[in-house]
């Protein structure tokens, strides 16, 4: 904020003695001369870098993501052209009220094609810092990211069980299994599922919608093999979002935390519907009937989860409580 205010500060000035001395150099011939164009300079200066900084401001509220920087100059640049030749106008007329005539009779259209230099130099100089500024954010974005990533994985390995060797285990007892025996041999099937996905997700920043779902039905089916008919899933994904991007493990997060802090019984089943809304987020929501005693914590929950959309997207996570339903928003990042 103080760098703009010292650009605008030093910038303003000088762009009006630049212009005075372009286009009146040769009619500077006295101090009176020299003062009446300064003035005349700085007047529209002023008014043509204050108003298309405010256009520019007002554009980049409505249309802040990189994606949209198309559309926005789309409507940017035809509003300050229609503001530059109307500031030329009104300032034109302005001085003329005072016996000081900023261009010739009939060619104040001239004038403000050539006030177009100055808007274009301001719009360039405000885009240009802006596409700096966010190419510095998503530069920062993707170190803390990566920073994010080699921590998780450093906490993977620091688990005293290694992923690997349970899944290789797997397939050793299943081995083991009788094969008439079809609902354990398929729970071991869903189980290897979870851990081929948890192993092989781990390196990426984000997973398709369809990826994640797949592996949260395989996580559910082994909760239900526990709960069976207590444990109720809800599903409304449309088609046409599967392919739009969500944090690895995310969905499955929001899964075992309505599990570890809810009862599941006869008397008391738990709900829990995933759904996808017409803002663009992937709702999980659950009934509430908390457990007296909680279960212990693993660490890595909704914290978790804002921590890392933050990184991923401007959008943020968005987390509901009521008496009766606990839900939460992730937005789902463009594929």
């Amino acid at each position: 904020m103080m760098k703009e205010r010292t650009l605008r500060l030093i910038g303003i000035p000088l762009l009006s003695i630049f212009f005075m001395l372009l286009y009146d150099y040769p009619l500077l011939t006295s101090w009176q001369v020299v003062l009446r164009e300064l003035l005349v300079a700085f007047s529209f200066t002023f008014t043509l870098w204050e108003g298309n900084r405010t256009i520019v401001m007002k554009m980049r509220k409505l249309y802040p993501y990189n994606e949209q920087t198309a559309r926005r100059l789309m409507i940017q640049i035809p509003i300050g052209i229609g503001y530059t030749f109307a500031v030329t106008l009104l300032i034109a007329y302005v001085f003329a009220q005072f016996d000081i005539p900023v261009c010739h009779p009939g060619e104040w259209h001239l004038m403000a094609l050539s006030n177009l230099i100055p808007t274009i130099i301001i719009l360039s100089i405000y885009e240009g810092a802006y596409f700096f500024e966010e190419w510095k954010k998503n530069f920062q974005r993707s170190e803390s990211l990566a920073k994010e990533n080699i921590r998780s994985q450093f906490e993977v390995l620091k688990s005293q069980v290694d992923p690997h060797f349970l899944f290789n285990s797997l397939n050793t007892l299943s081995a083991l299994i009788d094969p008439q025996n079809k609902d354990a041999q398929h729970y071991l099937e869903q189980l290897s599922d979870v851990y081929r996905y948890v192993l092989l997700s781990k390196q990426k920043e984000t997973v398709s919608l369809r990826e994640e779902l797949e592996f949260v039905h395989a996580y559910i089916y082994l909760n239900k093999t526990r709960y069976r008919d207590n444990l109720l899933v809800q599903n409304d994904i449309p088609e046409e979002s599967m392919e739009q991007r969500v944090a690895p493990l995310s969905l499955q997060i929001l899964v075992e935390n309505a599990l570890k802090h809810n009862i599941i019984s006869k008397d008391k089943p738990l709900t829990l519907s995933i759904a996808v809304d017409r803002h663009g987020y992937v709702v999980v929501e659950n009934n509430i009937q908390k457990k007296n005693i909680l279960e212990k914590s693993t660490k890595t929950g909704l914290e978790n989860i804002v921590n890392r959309y933050a990184l991923l997207t401007a959008k943020q996570v968005e987390i509901s409580s009521t008496a009766d339903l606990f839900s939460v928003r992730l937005p789902l990042i463009a594929s």
